[in-house]
């Protein structure tokens, strides 16, 4: 067994071994509202949003984006279990914004090893063999922090499965304070 699966094992020990009331939580979230936001691990949602377990839906991916899949997800969320605002929220640093498409497609097609970040970027040092299967991929890169909220805010809101009565506000969390900076032209967007 390696040492992390061993620190997550324990950690869940002790963590169930109060679980308590949590047991009796509730399906929908109590606080009826849903973030989509990055799986950066600096990022803790519960602390920026203050939130506890049972608050709010959250939803994660690579850059917070709004894919096909976090808009299913998002659906789900008012649709069956009730979420009545949302939250688009990408962040300072991210790592989405140091690769393209054809960047990525190309360290893939070459090696599916981790690659490593230089000063001029991210480079290969696999040895192969590689995958083309990352040219069908949109992978969804960042070259306009706030642009790509915006973006994200109205892919949401003119999707046909999302009711206009649904507010989408779009934030960027600095990583460097803490705080949640509004994209006006996205919450805008949002309405």
């Amino acid at each position: 067994m390696s040492a992390i699966l061993n620190e997550v094992l324990s950690a869940n020990a002790a963590y169930a071994s109060t679980f308590g009331d949590k047991a009796d939580l509730p399906l929908p979230p109590g606080r009826s509202f849903a973030i989509l936001t990055c799986m950066d691990a600096r990022l803790d949602p519960a602390k920026y949003a203050g939130l506890s377990e049972g608050d709010a839906h959250v939803i994660r991916n690579a850059g917070g984006r709004a894919s096909d899949d976090a808009i299913r997800s998002l659906v789900i969320s008012y649709k069956l279990l009730g979420t009545k605002e949302w939250f688009i929220i990408h962040h300072t640093d991210c790592g989405m914004e140091y690769f393209t498409d054809t960047v990525i497609r190309g360290l893939l097609a070459s090696s599916l090893e981790t690659a490593q970040i230089g000063a001029s970027g991210f480079v290969d040092v696999g040895t192969g063999p590689g995958s083309k299967e990352g040219e069908y991929i949109d992978w969804l890169a960042v070259s306009d922090r706030a642009g790509a909220v915006v973006d994200d805010v109205r892919r949401v809101r003119a999707h046909p499965l999302v009711p206009k009565a649904i507010p989408i506000y779009g934030y960027i969390y600095d990583v460097k304070s803490g705080k949640l900076v509004e994209v006006p032209e996205a919450t805008e967007a949002g309405k």
